[in-house]
């Protein structure tokens, strides 16, 4: 099928890698030991030891929540054997302000990412080719990057006043290859000015980037997993699980907004947004558009555009079993899914024993024999996934079925779920 660009394995494909330390292969922080109590919800799966596990009930205390202002410092590298092209404040605008206003949309406003640039460019002690820079890293060159870039900043960079850091490399060196940009998680923090670093992320981007790279990277820095599907010998299509429909699988999305889900596990819903379906007999509910928040206008049932929606039901969920979940959201044109190819209701399976990578959400195509956005969609036959209005859908295997029985004045779409 003819496409918009030649689209290469997502650059994020490198961050399949993350389940290996910089200091030691295969491993990583493990999740239940440093849990914080979350939801109480029955529909709340329970987190699990899988990398980037969907469970909701508890946060995992390794990794910065995103519900305030988290200051992010971008420290320029160059090496002897490159003098760089374009400046720090250039690579800067590469991904400010998109990728913070891509999460305060996300958000509702409820998580601010700041970023931090240094001025200047700091020299490392090697030529790039010394760290043979490349998706699948060898690890004892990735820990030397970081040990060198580290040593590097450190006399220019109080680290104890940063959440996040983006070590950010000259693209146009001879040995860095925009495939390693990744977020690297530590086994063994490494420590500087008082504080330790379990996490680093590592941009090795052209100049311009892909399309919300950073924003995808960074969602690993908040616990969200790869929802793309690598397949393994790197031909084939990458983004069967998800499609378009979450940045965390493809950051091409025509509809890149976060998951409902994923929205849920990040504190960015309230509980009362999120709706538990018990079994046993119908439930009728509306959903407001995903997208849809204070200051943000949605097609209303004429067409024309309404304010006002924002603190409804985002997320409607069927417990299927102790570690899996069906989730119902409403999708279309707005916010971040502005491009979005087809509105309605988007149905889709949760695992939380999944790992990162391994298919912990699978969207569920309502239209299987079709596809639709050929020309634009990373995955056509899941491009029109959702159930539209007037249309009912039983989901294969799970006995549930929704009905989409029309919108609201204001865009919201009302819902019947009930045992098939």
């Amino acid at each position: 099928m003819p496409r918009p660009f030649p689209r290469p394995p997502l650059r994020s494909t490198a961050a399949v890698l993350t389940t290996m330390s910089a200091l030691a292969a295969t491993s990583f922080i493990g999740a239940p030991s440093v849990a914080e109590p979350f939801s109480s919800s029955p529909c709340a799966l329970t987190r699990t030891d899988a990398h980037h596990s969907e469970g909701v009930d508890t946060w995992n205390a390794a990794y910065p929540k995103p519900v305030r202002e988290l200051n992010a410092v971008l420290v320029f590298l160059s090496f002897p054997d490159a003098q760089p092209l374009t400046s720090p404040e250039q690579l800067t605008a590469d991904h400010f302000p998109v990728t913070s206003a891509f999460f305060e949309r996300a958000s509702y406003g409820r998580f601010t990412l700041r970023p931090r640039p240094l001025r200047q460019w700091l020299t490392m002690p090697r030529p790039s080719t010394a760290y043979a820079i490349r998706r699948d890293w060898n690890a004892a060159h990735r820990a030397a990057y970081l040990r060198d870039a580290l040593a590097v900043a450190d006399g220019r960079v109080d680290f104890s006043a940063y959440d996040i850091v983006y070590f950010v490399a000259d693209p146009d060196a001879p040995g860095v290859d925009s495939d390693a940009t990744k977020v690297v998680n530590l086994d063994v923090p490494l420590r500087a000015d008082g504080t330790e670093i379990r996490r680093f992320v590592t941009v090795f981007e052209r100049h311009p980037p892909d399309r919300l790279v950073l924003a995808h990277e960074t969602g690993h820095v908040f616990d969200l997993p790869d929802l793309y599907h690598r397949p393994a010998d790197d031909t084939g299509d990458w983004d069967t699980y998800v499609g378009d429909w979450d940045l965390m699988g493809s950051q091409f999305g025509l509809a890149p907004d976060l998951f409902a889900w994923h929205k849920w596990k990040l504190g960015w819903l309230e509980p009362r947004q999120v709706v538990c379906v018990p079994g046993g007999g119908p439930t009728w509910l509306t959903l407001e558009p995903l997208g849809a928040g204070p200051g943000v206008a949605v097609a209303g049932a004429a067409g024309a555009p309404v304010f006002g929606l924002g603190r409804g039901t985002k997320l409607a969920v069927v417990r299927t079993g102790p570690d899996s979940a069906l989730a119902f959201e409403a999708r279309g044109p707005v916010g971040n899914d502005e491009d979005a190819c087809r509105s309605g209701v988007l149905v889709y399976r949760v695992s939380s024993t999944a790992a990162s990578g391994r298919g912990p959400v699978e969207v569920i195509d309502a239209h299987p024999e079709t596809e639709a956005c050929w020309d634009t969609s990373v995955y056509p036959p899941l491009a029109d996934a959702p159930v539209g209005v007037g249309e009912s859908f039983t989901v294969p295997g799970d006995d549930v079925r929704v009905e989409v029985e029309g919108r609201t004045l204001a865009g919201a779409w009302t819902v019947k779920i009930a045992p098939a």
